[in-house]
């Protein structure tokens, strides 16, 4: 059964060490979460990017929250490349999982349908064999003669979002953005932000149940206005594009970084 809890209840479900699966920024993040985690001074986390990330990641990784990364990519977008990540990197500061949103997909996949591997095209002859020796190039067993990539199932330890709304029951509006569901049906566990909980039950009509992700699939709820900001939430509210300008100008430098940090965990607390 879905439960309905505060904030720092939520975030308290995450523990150093485990695998944290997170949206692509067009999709939902849910970055209320993401400052409340950070305040309980998390560490080791292992990130995984569904596909890609920006600044949720980039905050992470600057607070020094992450001990592994996977991802296609971490991009401030229109803002220009993610600071944090791009020093991160050349420091060493996590370990690095080069993939590709392909790859990613087909090993949340993989750990949907309860097999240990997908196969994929299109990798061969690509560098990042060459730094994931955990992908495998194997003959395939059907079919025409052809040589195919296997990835390892991605089962994440937590999954998290942030959507429009809840019902008390614990189903989550998702609307078009599908990749959600892919993220909680491959997780252990899922946790979800929403700006307001509503009476009515979202899986009344046929109308409105195809955008649902039904509760079964959801282990905890937590209400944050504006949880998404500065990013966007679809149908709810633009992205603070002055914002994230603001912060791919402060994080350059570490001391930018920290004074960023500082105020937006202080925003974060005022708006809650």
């Amino acid at each position: 059964m879905t439960e309905i809890v505060a904030l720092e209840a939520l975030v308290a479900r995450i523990a150093p060490g485990q695998s944290l699966a997170i949206p692509v920024d067009s999709s939902g993040v849910a970055m209320a979460a993401t400052a409340a985690l950070l305040e309980t001074g998390i560490s080791d986390v292992r990130l995984i990017c569904v596909p890609i990330s920006g600044m949720q990641a980039d905050l992470l990784i600057g607070a020094g929250a992450i001990a592994s990364l996977e991802t296609s990519a971490v991009s401030l977008g229109e803002a220009g490349g993610a600071p944090r990540f791009t020093a991160g990197v050349k420091s060493g500061a996590f370990a690095l999982r080069d993939s590709t949103c392909p790859a990613i997909y087909a090993g949340l996949l993989a750990a949907q349908k309860g097999v240990p591997f997908m196969p994929i095209a299109g990798i061969i002859g690509s560098d990042l064999l060459n730094v994931r020796p955990d992908w495998q190039v194997i003959d395939s067993p059907v079919g025409e003669a052809r040589k195919v990539v296997v990835v390892p199932a991605i089962a994440p330890d937590v999954a998290l979002f942030h959507a429009p709304e809840a019902d008390r029951a614990g189903n989550v509006r998702i609307g078009r953005h599908r990749e959600l569901a892919e993220l909680a049906y491959a997780a252990k566990r899922t946790l979800v932000t929403v700006e307001r909980i509503v009476d009515r039950n979202l899986l009344e009509t046929e109308d409105s149940a195809a955008g649902v992700l039904p509760s079964l699939y959801v282990d905890t709820v937590a209400v944050a206005v504006r949880g998404a900001w500065p990013l966007a939430l679809w149908d709810e509210y633009p992205a603070d594009e002055a914002e994230i300008a603001r912060y791919a100008a402060m994080a350059r430098s570490e001391e930018g970084f920290r004074a960023y940090l500082s105020t937006f965990l202080s925003h974060r607390k005022q708006v809650a």
